[in-house]
C-alpha cells in the first residue's frame, strides 16, 4: 500500500505542518512516512505546496506527487490560481476547507467529470470558533484522519498536543482537530 497526498493552501497557515503532523501520526501508527514541502520563492500568502506519503513498506520514491490519492485544500481562495484536481487519481478524494457545500464545490472545480470525491469542511469558521484565528492546520489535519479513516482519532489529538509548546495552544489545537475529525467521521460514512 502506498498512499499519496499532496496539500495546497498558503504560506503562513501551516501546510509544510499539517503534512508533517500526519507523517508523525502515520508513524505512530506503524507506517512508514515521509513528508516534504516544495519550495520556491513562497512568502507569506502565496501559493505553497506540501506533499506526504504513507506506506506500509520503506518509502524509496523522494519526489513531488504527481499523482495524489487525497488532495487537502487549506484556503479555499487557491483553487482561484491552482488546479488543485491535477493528476489525481481515478478514485481520488479532495478533502477541502470551503464554506460551500461538497457537491457545489465538486461543480465548481469540474470534478463530476472525474470519478473523484470532493467533501468539504467550514474549517476557518472552526479555527476562528476554538483558536480565535484563522489558522486551518490542525483542522485539515483532524479533517483528512476523519475522511479518509486511516488514522485514530487518540493517535491524532496525542500528535497535536506533543506538536505544539504551549500548553494552552495545544489543548486548542488538539480540540480542533478532534472537532474536525469526528466532523468527517459524520460526514463521510
Amino acid at each position: 500500500m502506498l498512499i499519496e497526498v499532496r496539500f495546497h493552501g498558503r504560506g503562513g497557515q501551516g501546510v509544510v505542518t499539517a503534512a508533517d503532523i500526519l507523517a508523525v501520526v502515520g508513524f505512530k501508527e506503524g507506517y512508514y512516512t515521509l513528508s516534504f514541502p516544495m519550495f520556491g520563492a513562497e512568502k507569506r500568502g502565496t501559493p505553497v505546496v506540501s506533499f506526504l506519503r504513507i506506506a506500509d513498506e520503506p518509502i524509496a520514491e523522494r519526489d513531488e506527487v504527481y499523482n495524489p490519492d487525497y488532495v487537502v485544500l487549506l484556503d479555499p481562495t487557491v483553487i482561484e490560481t491552482v488546479n488543485i484536481l491535477a493528476g489525481i487519481k481515478n478514485g481520488g478524494m479532495v478533502i477541502a476547507n470551503h464554506p460551500k457545500k461538497s457537491d457545489e464545490l465538486k461543480t465548481e472545480l469540474g470534478a463530476e467529470k472525474l470519478n473523484v470525491k470532493v467533501t468539504t469542511i467550514n474549517a476557518t469558521k472552526m479555527a476562528i470558533e476554538i483558536l480565535g484565528r484563522p489558522i486551518t492546520n490542525t483542522a485539515m489535519v483532524g479533517a483528512f484522519a476523519g475522511a479518509t479513516r486511516l488514522f485514530k482519532l487518540e493517535t491524532v489529538v496525542e500528535t497535536v498536543k506533543e506538536w505544539f509548546e504551549d500548553d494552552k495552544i495545544s489543548e486548542k489545537n488538539a480540540k480542533l482537530a478532534e472537532k474536525a475529525y469526528r466532523y468527517m467521521m459524520e460526514v463521510c460514512r
